[in-house]
């Protein structure tokens, strides 16, 4: 007798790679580490804040997101991550069986989240430019577009062109539209603005990255009241700690200095890393985000022999924009985060040694 769902047949866990290197380039994190301010408003805490539930809703941290992104606090939804604001989303507005349109490739837990919500996942491949094929996701006739920019694994913007045009077909096929910016503190660009104009348009957001927090897991999302007040019901209270809300107001307001000087260290880090690539001969593909994908032949050898010598980087295969494109690329490329320019450096010397060894 099944006890399960069905569509749960094939779903396997998140895999996050192994654990336990000495440098870990592979998540995308912030590895300056988080505001000092966040540290101090943690230690601060007294035991009722821990013993007793944190704000349901999290008013307090609304009003610092609200402040932040420049939009009523009524247009913010808060979550345990963006990850679950993205599920819940996908949860408020589609029902089982419709249809969810995805870049293809992007961040893996969107189809995810789709099938574990009864929700049928269609993957529409990116251009040969790394944009989203515009077209083709409205040809879906999908329930709910989701868009990642900056893109991941690939880094690359979306254009504003393509967001607006999206949107407006979505307006009229009574269509959602999710943009995740996960990464925008690092790319200067955000549509956050269209939101006053678009009751169709949710923009996703997380503080695991320029803001340091992952490990206390912060995400938001802003929209049309009306629509992040039907997120608000699918995600149920209390999904943000009680120490994580007062990090995160903290980071919001005294850490934005140190937020800020670190997104610029990102950005010049991020460059110089690029320029190292391109000297030994490889297309890193131009980034907006905080990390660098490069392809390069045998990239599954060599992220193997680099975690050997105490480097992990992700390892991406069979991308079907990069399979004959590039001369140094078999379909695969290795995604390296931003980080202190030692650690890079380190990164690089086992790059050159893990490639040297395995051509």
């Amino acid at each position: 007798m099944r006890v399960t769902r069905a569509c749960y047949g094939d779903i396997s866990l998140y895999s996050p790679g192994p654990a336990g290197c000495r440098i870990d380039l592979s998540d995308n994190t912030n590895l300056w580490g988080f505001p000092p301010a966040a540290a101090r408003e943690i230690g601060r805490a007294d035991a009722e804040t821990v013993t007793r539930y944190p704000q349901a809703y999290s008013s307090l941290l609304k009003d610092a997101l609200s402040e932040y992104v420049g939009v009523p606090a009524a247009m913010v939804v808060t979550g345990c991550g963006s990850d679950d604001t993205l599920d819940s989303a996908i949860r408020a507005f589609a029902e089982p069986g419709e249809l969810l349109a995805h870049p293809d490739p992007t961040f893996p837990m969107v189809p995810k989240f789709a099938r574990m919500n009864g929700v049928v996942s269609v993957a529409v491949p990116l251009t040969s430019s790394y944009d989203v094929d515009v077209d083709a996701m409205l040809a879906t006739g999908a329930r709910i577009i989701y868009v990642c920019s900056p893109n991941n694994p690939t880094g690359t913007l979306v254009t504003r062109a393509a967001i607006e045009t999206i949107l407006a077909g979505a307006g009229a096929g009574n269509q959602v539209v999710i943009v995740d910016e996960a990464y925008a503190e690092y790319s200067g660009e955000s549509v956050i603005d269209l939101v006053a104009s678009s009751e169709r348009l949710l923009v996703v957001r997380t503080m695991s990255k320029a803001f340091g927090l992952a490990g206390l897991r912060v995400g938001y999302a802003v929209g049309a009241p009306a629509l992040v007040a039907e997120v608000e019901k699918s995600r149920g209270p209390y999904k943000v700690n009680a120490l994580a809300s007062l990090a995160a107001v903290a980071a919001l307001g005294e850490g934005l200095e140190w937020v800020r000087e670190h997104i610029a260290l990102t950005i010049d880090h991020r460059a110089r890393l690029t320029s190292e690539f391109q000297n030994r001969g490889l297309s890193p593909i131009p980034s907006a985000a905080n990390f660098v994908l490069v392809p390069v032949r045998g990239a599954p050898s060599i992220a193997r022999n680099m975690r050997e010598r105490g480097i992990a980087v992700r390892c991406f295969e069979k991308l079907p924009q990069l399979s004959g494109a590039l001369a140094e690329s078999d379909g695969a490329a290795l995604r390296f985060s931003i980080g202190p320019w030692e650690l890079l450096c380190e990164a690089l010397i086992a790059f050159d040694a893990a490639r040297s060894e395995c051509e």
